[in-house]
């Protein structure tokens, strides 16, 4: 069987800025955001519920440098890969999204996904094609594995869309919400047909966060299962 565990990347400073956050305007992490990043880690090292094979990583900045703070906890090297990256923006990117709005107008994802956002950006369905591509190679690569991908809010979108198969050009009208930090769980295995299926075994598990802005820390060591399981 092969797991997939995605995480989105931790709070960034273009979150919380209002910049849209592609190669220029991905300035890394908030204080906030290391602390949530670094709340991962400490659960992943007591616990040991995640035996990963691999860690790989979006290169934006915001997802590198989460994936460097988990790194120890996997005891894995962080590989960077291109194709996890968010929605490239092209020519927004760096803006503040007034900026950007005032310049491009809004995107409509549901009646336009062939639009790219900015001149030298992509579209709504360009991307959904993209991550689709690039989870299938990364599952091909690593059938019978466990891989953990840090990567974006808008990649975990992607895998519902490819491995549930929803929607022509993978717009969505609900949104998932993914939390920053927070794990989802897919597992390829199979089925009593003799094909293989992918089912989703967790969404949003940000348990990890509960202490996340208070003075206490949860015990993880005392609430850890035994070691070598994945999540």
């Amino acid at each position: 069987m092969t797991h997939l565990l995605l995480i989105r990347h931790a709070e960034a400073e273009a979150n919380v800025r209002h910049i849209v956050g592609g190669v220029r305007g991905d300035t890394g992490l908030t204080p906030r955001g290391v602390s949530q990043a670094e709340r991962l880690r400490d659960r992943l090292a007591a616990t040991g519920e995640i035996a990963a094979d691999v860690l790989l990583a979006s290169s934006f900045r915001r997802a590198q440098q989460t994936a460097e703070i988990l790194a120890p906890a996997l005891g894995l090297p962080v590989v960077l890969d291109d194709e996890l990256q968010e929605l490239r923006p092209g020519e927004a990117d760096g803006l503040s999204l007034g900026e950007a709005i005032a310049r491009y107008g809004i995107p409509d994802f549901a009646h336009h996904p062939e639009r790219p956002v900015s001149p030298g950006g992509e579209s709504w369905a360009g991307f959904m094609a993209r991550v689709a591509a690039a989870l299938t190679r990364i599952a091909e690569t690593h059938e019978g594995r466990t891989v953990v991908v840090v990567t974006h809010g808008g990649v975990v979108d992607g895998a519902f869309v490819h491995f549930l198969r929803l929607g022509a050009g993978g717009y969505l009208p609900a949104q998932f919400a993914t939390r920053h930090a927070s794990l989802t769980h897919w597992q390829r295995r199979p089925r009593f047909d003799g094909t293989t299926a992918w089912h989703l075994l967790g969404f949003n598990d940000a348990t990890h966060l509960a202490d996340v802005d208070g003075p206490r820390r949860i015990p993880w060591e005392a609430l850890a299962r035994p070691r070598g399981r994945t999540a």
